[in-house]
């Protein structure tokens, strides 16, 4: 198999960081495609891509006119792109030249698995949130807060530490398996998308892992932080959907309301700080 790889990347309001995320990708290895789906933005993010795909037939631009979430997106991009290998790459993301070729030599080792790598931000301080464990609802009932919390950390004594789920900043996977599984679960609008993504790959008997010995600068979160009231109901929004499809299904109508309730307590928690950050 063609170690060829196609980068899908969904824009929205992301001129900020989108020309040195397009930058790094056009000079990195291994990267044959390059696909901007782009989710209504109305800042300069078009102009960025349109300059770069002038310039890069590699780089081909989706428009959408409204913004159907980022796994609809993502699925939008694979559909317009060809290469065996697929790496989902957030527009506030750099890449080191030889960071996705690597992984990408780790992945076609493995065979059936989605990897991801170490994240840190522009000082060089590692995400916490980079490796995660399954949402655990029970932890949720017993304490919002500390259910929702689902960070684990790394092993430096492993080079690629399996975990149960990756932040979907970075992601890289087989075409064949994305296909297999259904891709990514558009009913998601943002976040907890990942989270599914991870479980049905391992589902399918596919491995999820991190190379910690490779690493990218994530600048975070940039387009969200105008949208902070948007971003906390997706999310809560998105876990309730993920507990629904996973795990409702093995719990009693009371313990499914309680779950809801836990879920939707920890939302209105947040709205202290978020309307401190304001």
């Amino acid at each position: 198999m063609s170690p060829a790889i196609a980068a899908i990347i969904v824009s929205y309001q992301s001129a900020s960081t989108l020309e040195g995320c397009l930058d790094r990708l056009r000079a990195a290895e291994g990267v044959a495609e390059i696909r901007v789906v782009d989710n209504g933005s109305t800042d300069a993010t078009l102009e960025i891509v349109q300059r770069h795909a002038s310039a890069d037939p590699r780089v081909r631009f989706i428009a959408n006119p409204d913004n159907p979430g980022f796994a609809a997106a993502n699925n939008q991009g694979v559909a317009d792109s060809h290469s065996p290998w697929l790496a989902f790459i957030n527009p506030d993301l750099l890449v080191q030249r030889d960071t996705l070729a690597q992984l990408c030599q780790r992945a076609v080792a493995l065979g059936d698995c989605l990897l991801g790598v170490e994240q840190v931000d522009e000082q060089g301080q590692p995400d916490a949130a980079v490796r995660r464990r399954d949402p655990d609802f029970g932890a949720m009932l017993r304490s919002p807060g500390q259910g929702a919390r689902l960070a684990i950390p790394a092993d430096p004594g492993q080079a690629l530490q399996p975990v149960p789920a990756l932040s979907g900043a970075l992601l890289l996977m087989p075409r064949a398996l994305f296909d297999r599984i259904g891709g990514w679960d558009a009913g998601y609008r943002l976040h907890a998308e990942d989270l599914d993504l991870c479980r049905r790959v391992r589902q399918a008997g596919g491995q999820v892992a991190i190379a910690n010995d490779l690493q990218v600068v994530h600048v975070r979160g940039v387009s969200s932080r105008s949208r902070p009231f948007f971003v906390e109901w997706h999310k809560h929004r998105g876990l309730w959907r993920y507990f629904r499809k996973f795990e409702a299904g093995q719990r009693s109508l009371p313990l499914q309301g309680a779950v809801w309730a836990a879920i939707w307590a920890h939302a209105l928690a947040q709205v202290p700080r978020l309307l401190r950050a304001r």
